[in-house]
């Protein structure tokens, strides 16, 4: 066994990282974790009302390896666009937050700085904000011509196999009981034999992470890309020249087929220029300004809308109300937004 797959207790004595896992603690800190402001759900509450035997057992079946997934309850959501969501059981989400608790550390440290999704401290705020000062950087105060290659991967999460994934994660883990769980994790889910991932699991976001750090370092140690960001399956490169990023988009292109088995959207891959507006993240870069997309601004309103409409006919109380006022609102200290504010105040 790897020191980078141990942990040191008291007393000397030493764990494997699936016994991290599945430590009653782990477990009790994942529950915490997950049941953050969902305590309204009935089946959280029906599992919190019998929480300690709940943990207890499920403790005790992955201790023996006698652990199966159940099945995943199936449904569409709009967030605008609509996704079809694959909802596991309590207890596999559960266990699912304690495998994210002990993964996280073991693989982040592996990733690029300008790597945004499903990370401590990053997220769309942050990779608007950074991306502003590259392009300023790169334009030289606005002045040069610079040109950015956006990309969307098409299908992503549906496009994932399974079997390279786990060899991308047996990289770093060699404890062999760990690799297990992490199987019948990946066996509980697939569009097609061996393929997929469900984007209602925690540990799908940081799957997804594993996975695209390939790309991420392609990018940025093979081809050499000096500015290099991405957020989850959206990605985009910087640069003065416009043939330099066609070139790259080729080799990206065969990079990913090749070895990841995943292909770009056809319809969301383009080169703009700086002055016609970045858009990334919900955000859009212009010389000088940051403004919101309109898809996001008309959302968020749609949204306030809502809120302060249920708020007068009594379906939530003021308190919620202001958690979700002060949730929109605080996307738009990130951009301009004068003109928004002042639509929801009229509203």
């Amino acid at each position: 066994m790897n020191n980078r797959d141990i942990k040191v207790v008291s007393g000397g004595a030493t764990y494997s990282l699936f016994h991290n896992i599945i430590s009653v603690a782990n477990l009790l800190k994942a529950w915490k974790e997950f049941k953050r402001g969902k305590n309204n759900k009935f089946d959280i509450t029906e599992f919190e009302f019998n929480l300690e035997n709940n943990l207890f057992e499920l403790h005790r079946e992955l201790a023996s390896k006698i652990y199966k997934p159940n099945p995943y309850q199936s449904f569409f959501v709009c967030d605008p666009k609509r996704r079809h969501i694959h909802k596991a059981t309590v207890r596999d989400r559960v266990l699912n937050q304690a495998v994210f608790i002990i993964f996280y550390p073991v693989f982040d440290k592996h990733f690029i700085f300008h790597s945004y999704s499903s990370r401590i401290n990053k997220g769309t705020h942050k990779a608007s904000k950074k991306l502003f000062i590259v392009l300023r950087k790169n334009s030289e105060n606005w002045k040069k011509q610079t040109f950015v290659l956006k990309c969307d991967i098409k299908k992503f999460f549906d496009s994932i196999d399974h079997i390279i994934l786990f060899k991308l994660i047996k990289e770093k883990v060699l404890d062999e009981d760990t690799l297990w769980l992490i199987d019948k994790i990946l066996r509980s889910f697939e569009k097609t034999p061996n393929v997929g991932l469900p984007l209602g699991n925690v540990t799908s976001q940081l799957f997804a992470n594993i996975y695209l750090n390939e790309l991420d370092q392609f990018v940025k140690h093979k081809l050499k890309v000096k500015y290099y960001f991405r957020y989850a399956d959206d990605f985009i490169l910087i640069s003065s020249n416009e043939n330099e990023l066609l070139s790259f988009k080729k080799e990206i292109e065969y990079f990913l087929e090749q070895n990841l088995k995943i292909k770009l959207h056809p319809d969301k891959v383009f080169i703009r220029k700086l002055k016609q507006g970045v858009d990334f993240v919900g955000y859009v870069i212009l010389p000088n300004t940051t403004v919101l997309r309109t898809k996001t601004k008309n959302r968020i309103l749609k949204k306030l809308k809502k809120a302060k409409k249920e708020l007068i006919l009594g379906k939530i109380d003021k308190e919620k109300f202001k958690q979700t006022e002060a949730s929109y609102l605080g996307v738009l200290k990130h951009c301009k937004n004068k003109e928004i504010i002042r639509r929801f105040n009229r509203n």
